[in-house]
């Protein structure tokens, strides 16, 4: 076990756990920030996604060891009141059905807009392939994004 200085949504956590712990469950189980979902466990499908720094990463096979002082953004913390352009998009465009990508889904579309504020539809699938929604609503989230994008 170690002791980690980590800067998640904003404030300061510390988390005793072993080095190699996934940072989903850090987050999860430690930290009691369960938005962030646990899908396949190998990285494949985007379920637990979040933010290091600018960068959609998946939590699932990001050691603790290996975050340092990087900023940690989670679906809890890309908005204090749910106002965030892609929430309010999300929910315009009815885009979740069942929803459980949808944290990871969303996380990996604000990393894509922060680098890329306005793109197209070729940079969007590209941007957001392999975020897998079982449910399929992959032209209610592309349609999302477009307007995140124009309203950001």
């Amino acid at each position: 076990m170690a002791i980690f200085n980590l800067n998640i949504n904003g404030k300061k956590q510390q988390v005793d756990v072993d080095p190699s712990t996934p940072m989903l469950w850090v987050l999860r189980d430690h930290l009691n920030l369960v938005g962030t979902k646990y899908g396949c466990g190998i990285a494949m499908c985007g379920a637990c996604t979040i933010n290091l720094g600018d960068i959609a990463m998946r939590s699932c096979m990001l050691p603790v060891s290996q975050v340092g002082n990087q900023e940690i953004t989670t679906i809890e913390g890309l908005s204090e009141d749910g106002d965030h352009p892609l929430q309010k998009a999300w929910l315009e465009h009815d885009v979740p059905q069942c929803g459980y990508c949808q944290s990871g889904q969303i996380m990996n579309a604000a990393a894509l807009l922060k680098a890329n504020p306005n793109p197209g539809d070729e940079e969007i699938e590209a941007a957001m392939n392999g975020n897998i929604c079982r449910c399929g609503t992959y032209i209610r989230i592309k349609a999302a994004i477009k307007t995140a994008a124009a309203n950001g």
